[in-house]
């Protein structure tokens, strides 16, 4: 497909409407994070797919395409495993506050925020396992959102992950869509991943990241890659033994979508992260994908549709090779960088 270019920022804030916030707290015990995507006041319609063997979520069922709500105000991720689900209360309280939410009562303010959420394992990489996200986590994440650029590495939801034995993270990228006869304006699609695999994102035979043939032109052509001779063999594995992990994140876009395209649109951003994590969606990941979609009025037609769930899956292994680009040793990992560079 020609034409594709990333975003201004190339990130899931591309998407107009969309903000990011992290917390994370490192040190004395500590090796977690969460992260919040927000979507604009007025919500945006959501969608899921789970594709782990061991997942951890919140108001899934309610993204099903026969359910009731079909707005969104917020998805949160984050460390902690199941405990970390409680983050997502901390960002319902700021929405109910705002007066933002599903209405449920005859007078403003009586809401109720719809905040899906999905939770990776990241337990004791900090040293304490009782140190565990909650909802003050939630709620600093929502105060820190901002729809500038996206901070990548080890933050939010990324701060205590590991992918294959190296250090995991944020990561997040966007394309745009040019318009065509079945779509006559541009379409921007956006994605955000925490990257906490039990596969690796790393070609053995190469130590080169498996997304990186699917970064777009005016990423290859501003980005530093470290040098992969120097990536060591133990890096290079599916890494040091199998543990419990999960990979999650969330698209954006601001085309116009039912809940049923969202959720296909989340099923075939699957294809995103299989391409840069191998293997995936094993019974020890609880691999999930959520997708906002913010547009207005009718829903894409047949053709732009299938342009978007193209693009969108690339969007994913692109924010995943972002993510361990991005990511700094923590928690006894080295990340990427550290380890295939010098020393």
């Amino acid at each position: 497909m020609t034409g594709i270019r990333p975003g201004r920022l190339n990130g899931i804030t591309d998407v107009a409407g969309i903000r990011v916030g992290h917390y994370e707290r490192i040190g004395d015990g500590w090796l977690t994070g969460t992260t919040v995507v927000l979507a604009p006041p007025a919500g945006a319609t959501g969608g899921v797919d789970v594709r782990g063997g061991g997942p951890g979520t919140r108001e899934t069922d309610l993204l099903d395409p026969r359910n009731l709500v079909d707005r969104v105000n917020a998805v949160v991720l984050g460390g902690g495993s199941a405990f970390g689900l409680d983050a997502a209360g901390g960002v319902m309280r700021r929405l109910a506050t705002a007066g933002i939410g599903f209405p449920v009562g005859s007078e403003p303010g009586q809401v109720v925020p719809i905040v899906p959420a999905a939770v990776l394992f990241d337990l004791g990489r900090g040293g304490d396992w009782s140190a565990v996200p909650d909802a003050s986590f939630g709620a600093a994440a929502f105060d820190a959102a901002s729809a500038g650029p996206v901070p990548m590495g080890t933050v939010g939801a990324g701060t205590g992950a590991v992918a294959g034995g190296l250090k995991g993270g944020v990561g997040s990228a966007s394309a745009v869509l040019p318009p065509d006869p079945t779509s006559p304006t541009e379409i921007t699609v956006g994605a955000l991943v925490a990257v906490n695999a039990v596969g690796s994102c790393v070609d053995p035979a190469t130590g080169a990241l498996h997304g990186l043939p699917l970064l777009l032109p005016d990423e290859l052509a501003v980005a530093d890659f470290p040098p992969v001779s120097g990536m060591p063999a133990t890096a290079r594995s599916d890494g040091p033994g199998v543990g419990l992990h999960t990979t999650i994140g969330v698209v954006a876009t601001d085309a116009a979508l039912t809940k049923a395209q969202c959720q296909k649109l989340a099923g075939v951003a699957h294809d995103g992260m299989a391409r840069a994590v191998r293997p995936v969606h094993s019974m020890f990941d609880g691999d999930t994908i959520f997708v906002l979609a913010t547009g207005d009025g009718p829903a894409l037609g047949l053709t732009a549709f299938n342009r978007l769930l193209e693009v969108a899956a690339d969007a994913v292994s692109r924010a995943i090779v972002h993510g361990m680009l991005a990511a700094t040793g923590a928690g006894g990992f080295r990340g990427y960088r550290e380890t295939a560079g010098p020393g």
